[in-house]
């Protein structure tokens, strides 16, 4: 069997005013200590260097989000761009088929009755020597 041990009950002391006191004077020394060490050079340096270290991270962080969100537009673009080159591609197959020769001249014989003329339909008309002093 094992051994108890039973131990006496703890009062619960309440805050006197000489607690608060002592307590309170160890806070002003302890922050008279940190203010005294804050005006040694070393002790400067470093915190500027702190200063320094956590501005850097800031504009590493600040320009990281900017990058992606300039690559998530360039990706936005890549993909407008490829689509309006799918649709100029479109147009230009469909302008090819709207004026192939054989289309213009069957739509010229439909609607306006035009027809090639035959051999014996067409005049050559002569070139003009130019006039002189001109």
């Amino acid at each position: 069997m094992g051994a108890v041990a039973i131990e006496p009950t703890v009062k619960n002391v309440g805050l006197n005013r000489q607690k608060v006191k002592d307590g309170l004077a160890s806070a002003v020394r302890v922050s008279q200590q940190v203010f005294e060490a804050l005006q040694q050079k070393r002790v400067m340096i470093s915190m500027v260097l702190v200063v320094v270290l956590i501005a850097s991270a800031v504009g590493v962080v600040a320009g990281s989000y900017e990058n992606r969100e300039l690559f998530n537009r360039l990706s936005q673009l890549h993909a407008e761009r490829d689509m309006y080159q799918r649709e100029w591609s479109q147009l230009l197959l469909e302008q090819s088929a709207l004026s192939a020769h054989s289309r213009v001249e069957g739509l010229a014989a439909q609607r306006f009755g035009m027809l090639v003329p035959g051999q014996e339909d067409i005049v050559l008309v002569p070139l003009l020597a130019p006039i002189a002093g001109t």
